[in-house]
């Protein structure tokens, strides 16, 4: 049996493990982000996007990263308050991990091998880098930092998957 996103879990700011597969049956958008990063605004849209979709069965989960040039400096509860207080998320947003390099968080290792997810080969080339996950928890789709998630063609995706049944 092939992995799917549901195989990995996740650490809460609390330190708490949460299983992906808390998301079950959800249409994700994956998104490496940092605070001090040019596409921070894209946090607004997130959430916009977020809330649009979500009584549809649509998620956006949020990972923390400082391996784009140290643009992500804040950990821990700091992290979280930035987030949840001056970006207004509501949206899971999780601690800060690697997307990139010798120490790949497991997930992002998932999310970025062929091999493994059997559709996406692309790292992340900068900050705010989106991985569409379909309700099986397969990786479907990925958008470069430059594409707002308010754009025609993330949406178009999404309500496609959102229509799967």
């Amino acid at each position: 049996m092939s992995k799917t996103v549901y195989d990995y879990d996740a650490l809460e700011f609390s330190g708490q493990k949460r299983s992906l597969r808390d998301f079950e049956g959800k249409v994700l958008l994956i998104v490496n982000t940092a605070s001090n990063c040019l596409f921070s605004g894209q946090f607004k849209t997130l959430e916009n996007l977020y809330k649009k979709y979500k009584e549809l069965g649509f998620e956006v989960l949020a990972f923390p990263s400082n391996d784009f040039r140290n643009q992500e400096p804040l950990t821990g509860r700091t992290l979280e308050t930035y987030c949840r207080i001056n970006r207004q998320v509501t949206f899971p947003v999780f601690k800060r991990i690697h997307v990139k390099g010798e120490f790949t968080d497991p997930l992002y290792r998932y999310l970025t091998n062929i091999e493994e997810n059997g559709k996406i080969g692309t790292i992340p080339m900068w900050n705010f880098h989106k991985y569409l996950i379909n309700k099986k928890g397969e990786v479907v789709d990925h958008f470069y930092s430059l594409t707002s998630p308010m754009s025609k063609k993330v949406h178009n995706r999404i309500e496609e998957l959102l229509g799967d049944k």
